[in-house]
């Protein structure tokens, strides 16, 4: 388990939202490519890893966790399952963890300190909401880099003795560029403050200034709503249309 010897805190205004942001996701490079972007040094083999243009929540998908100060990619399931939880399927209602409210959350607070990870995506989706009618669209680096989010992770083990690994995402109130689309977005780290965030070592306050946190980064584009269905995913998720 990965122990940081200082609190993080999230500050920022409140801004209430009545659906989930970051709610379907993709991550569309193959295992080579992962491992030369981000460094990787540990690559748990158990892992059938296949590329996704629609990961949704309580899928497995790819997290970066620090061991020993080295980085580790892990599967979990998305969605975090405190380990003391007493129902498993609590995990589809944690799929998001909002920053400013972080460190008063029973499920979120206590993990803070020990269990911080990188959730590995290159792109996700959002909905915007026009007139009743909903329009997806697929944010993705500028670059077609790696976005990594920042994460929280947990270990749940089941009465049967059966061991989940579940992570949720942290978000924050959207960049100024976005915000129009959905006034929510990830909390997408910095490459060069990676191992800050998931290390044992790495002391990190965040503040208002989110000096962690990468920006401008974001390109984005309508898609089809073929999206809609976790079930459909092709590489035409992520086509632009008009």
């Amino acid at each position: 388990m990965v122990r940081s010897c200082k609190t993080v805190f999230f500050y920022q205004s409140n801004f209430l939202v009545d659906f989930y942001m970051c709610g379907r996701k993709t991550l569309t490079k193959d295992k080579k490519s992962i491992i030369e972007e981000l460094n990787i040094e540990n690559w748990d083999e158990t892992i059938n890893y296949t590329p996704s243009y629609n990961i949704a929540p309580t899928q497995k998908s790819l997290v970066l966790v620090g061991e020993k100060d080295k980085r580790l990619v892990k599967s979990m399931n998305w969605g975090l399952i405190p380990s003391w939880s007493k129902n498993k399927n609590i995990g589809s209602k944690l799929i998001n963890a909002r920053s400013e409210t972080l460190h008063e959350k029973p499920s979120f607070k206590y993990l803070i300190k020990s269990n911080r990870c990188i959730v590995l995506s290159d792109g996700y989706y959002e909905w915007n909401t026009t007139n009743s009618k909903k329009q997806p669209y697929y944010f993705y680096d500028k670059q077609k880099n790696i976005l990594p989010m920042a994460g929280l992770w947990s270990s749940f083990l089941s009465k049967d003795n059966e061991t989940t690994l579940s992570y949720t995402i942290i978000t924050k109130k959207a960049d100024k560029e976005i915000s129009h689309i959905h006034n929510r977005m990830p909390l997408i780290i910095d490459f060069n403050r990676i191992d800050d965030w998931v290390n044992i070592d790495g002391l990190i306050e965040v503040n208002s200034n989110y000096e962690l946190v990468r920006k401008d980064l974001l390109s984005f584009h309508k898609v089809d709503s073929f999206v809609n269905s976790y079930r459909n995913n092709k590489k035409d998720c992520i086509q632009p249309i008009k």
